[in-house]
């Protein structure tokens, strides 16, 4: 059999309470956008807010609920962005403060919501904070950043001992997290860039300062936040060493093999339990204003899960978190996928998650599991049937692969360190691709600051929106179909099984109920009666879903699906009012 999806019979169906305002995180699907290579529109090769608006008509034909924007704040660009100087400006690299604020008239006219990122960890050593912070040890500012004295010494010069740094954390950049500042004869603490120094969050005025730049975003009518960093805020006071993490439990989930950040145990430079208070501040913050709600990035290689759930737990923390666990090189089998499920649903009842499989951070998800078409189009079915919400990064509804970067043409200060072993964060931060024969694929009209992968351009908006065959075509199928069901937005999953490379589940939400299955191979596999105990979900009291032009064949013992094929049924063929 044959599933197509009716959109017309199914579309806006959504009950009240899946569409209520204050709850439109549940469920949403967000689109992220990485300024600098969405749409250059002034023509110096980077991307600006005017090209987000000149493109935010596609976006919103997609069928996504908001926009996350990666950082637009004046900054020297070192990290690209995620180094701020100045938290409560535009940088004029990308526009101006008037330009945000028509981008979020022409968002919220589209019916996108507009999530910012916020870079609260820390900030760029030119920020006048830092540049005051460093002058002297008895400023008004001289505890704003984490100081410590040479390990050994209060300056770092005693006879026959030379300096050390105060203690053996590590920089996830590479390299110890301690910088030596010669005018106060201290280190700072960085665990990022030695030009992005650590905000002590345990002094109260820094917390004060920045829930006074979330103020000011959601006073020009942002709608959330994308919380980078979110478990790094806190740092150990009496600065003790992690411990080295044994062989056997180390892993590449959130930094490269080749980085020796993956040797230690992050119990005291991150993760620490003071965070949890903050982050109630910033709910009752935002709790200000009308309808706004934080994603948290959660990057902790061994327990990521856990803390993920302790920070959207209840309703006065961060409404949803996202790990590393689907961002991870291992590949997502049917036994991956539910060991994550079940590691989640285990940690907590009532949190709730948000899904990725692609971001500016990662290698894109078909270069590192090596998914052909189908495999694509299986995998973005599955994420955007889980129980949570899910962002989905620019470029992935086309099905790009990783672009190509050269050393040469390497921007990337975390590639450029560990080359050739790991390559950087480029290859997945080449320009959009809006055209198959405009000059640069249409992103600008010269040289940009990352090469156009020609492979890349062959799959242009221009060449797929149009194609019913296309994986534009696909997306856009899908989040109509999710879109369609409140089950799918916002039900809790219940049944997880697992029966060789079959992973199926059920959604349920208020009288609906869902059943998902998906063959993760590129074998076919069967289904049988012996995986469920009564209620066989292909057989009577149960209405396969015409959707999404899946196949499968079923009998009262078995249900067939394909290579890379998914079913959906829905019980007493039950659809919203």
């Amino acid at each position: 059999m044959y599933m197509s999806f009716n959109q017309e019979n199914h579309a806006q169906k959504g009950s009240s309470k899946v569409n209520d305002e204050r709850d439109w995180w549940r469920g949403a699907v967000i689109y992220q956008i990485y300024p600098r290579s969405f749409q250059d529109s002034n023509g110096d090769g980077i991307g600006d807010l005017l090209g987000i608006i000149r493109r935010l008509p596609y976006v919103a034909s997609l069928g996504v609920d908001a926009i996350w924007l990666s950082p637009f704040f004046t900054s020297p660009m070192l990290d690209f962005g995620y180094d701020v100087s100045d938290y409560c400006d535009v940088d004029p690299m990308f526009g101006t403060l008037a330009d945000f604020d028509l981008l979020l008239l022409e968002a919220h006219r589209l019916g996108l919501k507009v999530m910012i990122d916020l870079v609260l960890s820390h900030t760029s050593d030119q920020h006048p904070w830092f540049e005051q912070s460093r002058q002297s040890r008895n400023n008004d500012k001289h505890d704003w950043f984490v100081w410590a004295d040479a390990k050994g010494c209060a300056d770092g010069t005693g006879p026959n001992e030379p300096r050390q740094a105060p203690n053996n954390w590590l920089s996830i950049f590479g390299g110890s997290a301690w910088q030596w500042d010669a005018n106060r004869q201290q280190y700072y603490l960085h665990n990022f860039l030695s030009s992005q120094p650590d905000l002590n969050f345990h002094n109260t005025a820094v917390q004060d300062a920045l829930l006074q730049v979330a103020r000011f975003w959601m006073r020009r009518k942002v709608d959330g936040f994308r919380l980078d960093t979110i478990n790094f805020y806190f740092h150990d006071k009496q600065l003790r060493d992690n411990p080295i993490l044994p062989s056997e439990q180390r892993n590449s989930t959130i930094a490269p093999q080749v980085n020796p950040y993956n040797h230690q145990e992050h119990l005291y430079d991150k993760n620490r339990p003071e965070n949890i208070a903050f982050l109630r501040r910033f709910r009752a913050t935002m709790d200000e204003f009308e309808n706004v709600a934080a994603v948290g990035e959660v990057g902790d290689a061994q327990r990521g899960m856990q803390i993920m759930t302790q920070y959207t737990a209840g309703d006065d923390l961060i409404q949803m978190c996202y790990a590393f666990d689907f961002l991870s090189p291992e590949v997502l089998d049917a036994q991956r996928i539910a060991a994550v499920i079940n590691l989640f649903q285990q940690h907590s009842s009532d949190s709730w998650s948000c899904w990725a499989y692609s971001n500016h951070d990662v290698i894109r998800h078909p270069s590192r599991w090596q998914l052909d078409s189908s495999g694509q189009k299986l995998m973005n079915s599955l994420l955007l049937s889980l129980q949570g919400s899910v962002c989905l990064y620019q470029g992935e509804e086309l099905g790009l692969n990783e672009g190509r970067v050269d050393f040469d043409q390497l921007q990337d200060p975390y590639g450029k360190e560990f080359w050739p072993k790991f390559k950087g964060r480029d290859g997945c931060r080449t320009p959009m691709v809006w055209s198959d024969t405009a000059v640069n694929a249409g992103f600008s009209k010269v040289q940009p600051w990352l090469p156009v992968d020609a492979q890349q351009q062959l799959k242009a908006v221009c060449v797929q929106d149009s194609d019913s065959t296309s994986s534009l075509a696909f997306y856009r199928e899908m989040l109509g179909f999710r879109k369609s069901f409140s089950a799918l937005i916002k039900g809790q999953l219940v049944n997880l099984k697992v029966s060789a490379a079959i992973l199926s589940f059920e959604r349920v939400f208020e009288q609906q109920r869902i059943f998902c299955a998906f063959n993760l191979s590129d074998q076919e596999q069967a289904l049988t009666v012996d995986s469920f105990e009564s209620n066989i979900p292909w057989a009577q009291g149960w209405l396969p879903l015409q959707g999404l032009s899946y196949q499968y064949s079923c009998s009262a013992t078995q249900l067939l699906l394909p290579a890379w094929q998914a079913f959906y049924a829905i019980k007493n063929g039950n659809v919203d009012d």
